[in-house]
């Protein structure tokens, strides 16, 4: 494994350990990966003794320029040097209260360490000393999970996962990222206790969420947490989605995995983490719309709307950001039926006009979202969406050419109006804005100053108003 050291910051660190008589390993995912042929640029050092020493003392090696931040009530230090991202930390054994997963911490040997470790597969080591420069150090036969694919702790799994829930969610995490299974008696293990998953703040559970959004293929991570029972706990408006039910004899497809399909197809087109939620949310709102109606059969009327509103309550229980990514989000499960529509229909250029004024930059989002909702099974179904979204492609490349209604700003503002019939701050403002604004989306009069104006004349006079005298 020495071949995998070749790193300045490794012969330094041994250099450290030999003057010192101290010992040092490099261990987790840097080392995990290293079988996985992935690379690592966080490396993780556990120390026996202080790891703020050990990261002071390499970086004094390396370069006098190298700022150490150290965090004394964890005993840990990190520094940056060529682009990798160092931390160290005092070799430690951990106990836990019920109430919190935040360890008890004692000093410890490396076994002890490596005891502590979430997984297996990251609880191997790479001795960092002269004498045994390189070797590894795997009590748990990790490599061997890793040539077979498993996520399995080093201990008693419900110990692990009582005494830190977070783990639960990081072996599902894990699973997905790198296609692995859980195995048998860890999964049975997260079953049992997912109710501890209850003391995990929102932020961290969100963090793993991400993780398995950002994998390439996130289904499985939402299965698994769906398997479990995890998904209960943390996100039960999705949970709400599975089930079919059936009246006089009619279902309708399984909403849950028709979203977890419309997932997978939208992370072959994008590495956009919201476009990737918005494909996650954007039938959220069809448990509370789901209505049978007698001789026509299942109806969701609406559930865009209704999930729309839905995103601000589910980002704020989540943690997530309240701010222009949300509301990206919503925009996108507010208007995803919109193209699905059109797509049907004759298209007007006025329908075409209204969809580029509310999607705006994002109507190219919109539209491979629109493409990863196709999960019919039948191909000619398929294929004639996909030449019905080309037509309505088509449509909005040409009428933006031609109306420039995509980032739509109005030609006529509220101090236009104001000046024009000389009236200070009232209703009948907003009234003209919008006639003006419908009579450009309708295609009515052009998208210009001097027919606008023309337009607003017209419509304040039907109003009562007086234009001012011009001098």
């Amino acid at each position: 494994m020495k071949e995998h050291l070749n790193h300045i910051v490794f012969k330094k660190i041994a250099e450290v350990c030999k003057e010192n008589n101290t010992e040092a390993y490099v261990i987790g995912g840097f080392v995990r990966d290293i079988f996985l042929n992935r690379v690592s640029h966080d490396i993780d050092v556990v120390t026996i003794g202080s790891g703020i020493e050990l990261a002071k003392l390499v970086a004094k090696k390396l370069s006098p320029k190298i700022k150490v931040s150290f965090f004394k009530n964890f005993g840990t230090a990190m520094f940056q040097y060529k682009g990798l991202e160092v931390e160290f930390v005092g070799a430690r054994k951990e106990s836990y209260k019920r109430d919190s997963r935040k360890p008890i911490v004692e000093t410890g040997t490396l076994e002890d360490d490596q005891n502590r470790r979430d997984f297996t597969i990251n609880a191997m080591a790479l001795n960092l000393t002269y004498d045994n420069f390189g070797k590894l150090i795997d009590p748990f036969n990790g490599v061997n999970d890793l040539k077979n694919k498993i996520v399995r702790t080093p201990l008693d799994p419900d110990i692990t996962y009582s005494d830190d829930p977070l783990r639960m969610l990081r072996a599902i995490r894990f699973a997905t990222q790198l296609n692995f299974k859980i195995e048998k008696n860890s999964l049975q293990s997260i079953k049992k206790n997912k109710n501890r998953i209850e003391i995990i703040s929102y932020e961290r559970i969100s963090s793993e969420l991400n993780k398995i959004m950002m994998s390439n293929r996130p289904s499985y991570g939402f299965e698994l947490l769906q398997e479990v029972g995890l998904l209960t706990y943390i996100f039960p408006e999705l949970d709400k989605m599975k089930g079919i039910t059936v009246i006089d004899g009619r279902g309708h497809k399984d909403n849950f995995h028709h979203t977890l399909k419309v997932l997978d197809n939208i992370c072959n087109k994008t590495d956009n983490l919201w476009l990737r939620w918005a494909a996650l949310l954007h039938d959220i709102a069809k448990p509370i719309t789901k209505r049978y109606i007698k001789g026509q059969g299942w109806t969701f009327h609406g559930h865009e709307f209704k999930g729309s509103k839905m995103i601000p309550v589910i980002f704020r229980r989540l943690k997530l950001p309240l701010n222009d990514k949300m509301k990206y989000v919503q925009k996108m499960v507010g208007l995803h039926m919109r193209p699905i529509v059109l797509a049907q229909e004759n298209i007007t250029d006025s329908a075409i006009r209204r969809l580029l004024f509310e999607a705006g930059n994002d109507v190219d989002d919109l539209m491979i979202l629109c493409d990863a909702d196709i999960t019919s099974k039948n191909p000619q179904k398929v294929a004639r969406y996909l030449e019905n979204f080309q037509l309505v492609r088509k449509k909005l490349h040409d009428i933006e050419e031609k109306d420039k209604v995509k980032n739509w700003q109005p030609p006529i503002s509220g101090e236009d109006i104001m000046k024009t019939f000389n009236i200070t701050p009232c209703k009948a403002i907003g009234d003209l804005k919008k006639e003006i604004k419908d009579a450009i989306l309708d295609g009515k009069i052009p998208n210009n100053y001097e027919d606008a104006y023309n337009f607003m004349i017209k419509k304040g006079k039907d109003m009562g108003l007086i234009v001012k005298n011009k001098t």
